[in-house]
């Protein structure tokens, strides 16, 4: 067997671990919720987005402190971010009966801005880290204090927003005991941290074999091995119609990912982690503010017309960024 070979192998061993367990993880996360009585809103931007994203979360923390390639941590946060906009089109395809930006409950709108917010100020970090404007204190970037404050007001001002429109509970579910779920969700959480903390050890080795740079791995490959939870999830809520569970599931997780970040720079030693990256990966924060902004304007214009019978202008122009941003990765990274 060729070493290409055997990466590639490990690389899709690795995405069908984190696929699997996660579905499982949704699931048993969605029991505990019903049981305990959160709103399904609430579900989907808090509960499943947090475990959906736990694959980011250790493939980070495992890239900067066993494998020393903070291009694969970030690249992955950053990459998830796109790859996860980019899942709206899929939505938007599969659902047969009207456009998903129709469906949707506009207080996604809320989520989407503080996106832009989020990874606005993640690419503008990246760029003046490079040349040093920034201060640092100890080797953290007081851009990760900023954007953790602004992360925990995201959540208090979505939280609040929920509680005064008065979310009905999510219906509770039968035939499984809360002591069931809450062992279920361990077991696939296991697995998932499992996955993660080998899949950037797979990146590295993908990228030398290949010849690829980190920044273009982590940005693509390991951002969609690390997104295969939030596609599970999002499939899943398709198919029970639950449309506001499976947006609210992106637009968190993409909140989420960007406290990775925040992290990742606490425990990376070497120095502020927006420093020692490679600075096209602002590129992929961008793209992903400009992602946002289209579905912004999407849940507010709410069209209902198809291009060609398969999706909106809004998905399309998504496709056609996320694309864009993966050339520019690929020519570009480093």
């Amino acid at each position: 067997m060729t070493l290409s070979f055997l990466a590639w192998a490990k690389f899709f061993l690795c995405v069908s671990v984190i696929g699997l367990a996660g579905f499982r993880l949704v699931r048993y996360g969605d029991a505990i919720a019903a049981l305990t009585g959160m709103s399904r809103n609430w579900v989907g931007m808090i509960l499943i987005a947090t475990v959906t994203s736990l694959p980011e979360l250790v493939t980070g923390l495992s890239a900067v402190t066993l494998v020393a390639a903070p291009d694969i941590a970030v690249g992955d946060a950053l990459g998830s971010c796109v790859f996860n906009l980019a899942i709206f089109a899929l939505v938007d395809l599969l659902y047969r009966d009207e456009s998903v930006y129709a469906r949707a409950s506009p207080t996604h709108v809320l989520s989407a801005a503080f996106g832009v917010l989020l990874l606005g100020g993640t690419g503008l970090a990246i760029l003046l880290s490079a040349g040093e404007v920034i201060p640092v204190f100890g080797h953290v970037s007081a851009a990760s204090g900023v954007l953790l404050m602004l992360y925990l007001f995201a959540m208090r001002t979505i939280y609040r927003l929920e509680q005064r429109q008065g979310i009905d509970p999510a219906a509770e579910l039968t035939g499984m005991s809360l002591g069931r779920a809450l062992t279920g969700y361990g077991i696939a959480a296991s697995a998932i941290v499992a996955a993660g903390i080998w899949l950037p050890f797979v990146g590295v080795e993908l990228a030398q074999t290949m010849g690829w740079t980190n920044s273009f791995v982590g940005t693509l490959f390991i951002a969609f091995a690390t997104s295969v939870p939030e596609i599970a999830t999002t499939l899943g809520a398709l198919r029970i119609g639950a449309i506001d569970m499976a947006l609210g599931n992106l637009l968190g997780s993409n909140l989420f990912d960007v406290l990775i970040l925040v992290l990742d720079d606490l425990v990376y030693r070497p120095g502020p982690i927006f420093r020692d990256v490679a600075p096209v990966h602002a590129a992929t924060a961008i793209f992903a503010c400009v992602m946002s902004g289209a579905i912004i304007v999407a849940l507010v214009v709410r069209p209902t017309t198809r291009v060609l019978r398969t999706m909106s202008w809004a998905s399309l122009s998504l496709v056609a960024l996320y694309l864009i941003n993966a050339a520019v990765q690929f020519r570009h990274g480093q």
